[in-house]
């Protein structure tokens, strides 16, 4: 039986609803908030690089917004990008993709996997563009620019900052759930996003987590929903020791995840969500990631020679999703059953009131969408 009520999440663009025409109307508000997150302006040439499957409503309503501020607008439309990189030259689109990336000052791209894990568009591949680079991945659709894309960006960063303070503290993180996850992560280097993009840079959106990089990490942790399996239908429990995966145990979804890496794992990263305006219930997993209080690891697959490294895309990268987890960074707990105890802090709801009541922006109740007019 599925571990999380949250199994009906979707697989791909395809299996999205689209919006109706005028539903643009309510996608503009995330998809401004989106703009001034990568610093559009005036006369700068934006390319979306989006697939063929994604909505053309969301693609509208980003283009219009980019338009309004004075921005060049481009579209490039290519094929779905393969999950995970396990197809690395991911059929020759990315290198158009490529060629476009290095003539934008602003690149927003709507993919459903993450277009970094492909070679011509990794992360040591955009640092040397001069773009900004924003990835909508799992995530450009009107129901994520309708729900986590509207907090505002203000109200993202004060909550974000927060908790990389007490994440950053040096202490170990300390992961479990009532499905029975016990993970420790040590030697803990963050990588928060600490203030306006810059050129050559790459992040996420809807904003909404704290990333890093553990030196360490052991325990075990039991998959409610991964890249490689989805939902599994038995208990699968994977055992970490020394930042590596030894052992694997758990029927069919088992052994699908040993096919996906074949070579072997380790701990490539992990994040806390801290936005409270992200959806859970019918979301995506790099959706759902971004919830207030939520979390989310990605296991990566290890080089021919048995070697973790994290220099090179992630070829076999599977990120696991928890959605209602318990979080503790030594004696302190910053999430309680998924609950992000830093929404009550006053100097969070004091930044949050600029903008409307603090108990409505704040609300992590993901099926309580932030009215318009509290949205900018």
């Amino acid at each position: 039986m599925p571990h999380t009520p949250y199994a009906g999440g979707p697989f791909s663009y395809f299996d999205t609803p689209t919006a109706a025409p005028l539903g643009i109307v309510e996608l503009m508000p995330g998809a401004g908030n989106l703009m001034e997150y990568a610093g559009v302006r005036s006369g700068e040439k934006v390319l979306i690089l989006t697939e063929h499957t994604v909505d053309p409503v969301v693609l509208q309503a980003l283009s219009a917004a980019a338009a309004v501020r004075g921005a060049n607008v481009h579209v490039l439309s290519v094929e779905p990008f393969s999950p995970g990189g396990c197809d690395p030259e991911n059929p020759g689109q990315a290198s158009i993709a490529e060629a476009a990336h290095g003539r934008a000052d602003v690149v927003i791209t709507c993919t459903w996997w993450a277009e970094v894990h492909c070679q011509p568009l990794f992360f040591s591949q955009v640092a040397q563009k001069n773009a900004r680079f924003v990835s909508l991945h799992m995530a450009a659709t009107a129901a994520c620019l309708n729900t986590g894309a509207r907090l505002p960006p203000e109200v993202f960063y004060a909550i974000m900052r927060r908790a990389a303070e007490i994440m950053g503290s040096g202490e170990e993180i300390h992961l479990t759930t009532a499905q029975g996850t016990d993970l420790t992560f040590s030697d803990i280097t963050l990588t928060p996003d600490d203030g306006p993009l810059v050129p050559g840079g790459w992040r996420p959106f809807p904003y909404g987590g704290v990333n890093f990089y553990p030196g360490d990490c052991n325990g075990v942790f039991v998959v409610e929903d991964s890249t490689a399996t989805g939902v599994p239908e038995e208990t699968l429990t994977v055992t970490m020791e020394d930042n590596l995966v030894a052992g694997i145990e758990g029927g069919v979804a088992a052994e699908q995840l040993r096919r996906f890496g074949p070579k072997g794992f380790y701990m490539r990263h992990a994040l806390l969500g801290v936005n409270p305006k992200v959806r859970l219930d019918g979301g995506s997993q790099f959706e759902r990631e971004k919830h207030a209080g939520a979390f989310y690891l990605g296991i990566d697959g290890l080089t021919d020679d048995g070697i973790a490294d994290p220099s090179q895309p992630g070829y076999a990268h599977c990120d696991c999703q928890f959605d209602r987890p318990t979080v503790r960074v030594g004696e302190t707990v910053i999430s309680q059953e998924g609950r992000l105890l830093i929404l009550d802090e006053p100097e969070i709801r004091a930044v949050a009131a600029k903008y409307g009541p603090p108990d409505v922006v704040l609300d992590d109740n993901p099926q309580m969408i932030l009215p318009r007019r509290y949205s900018s």
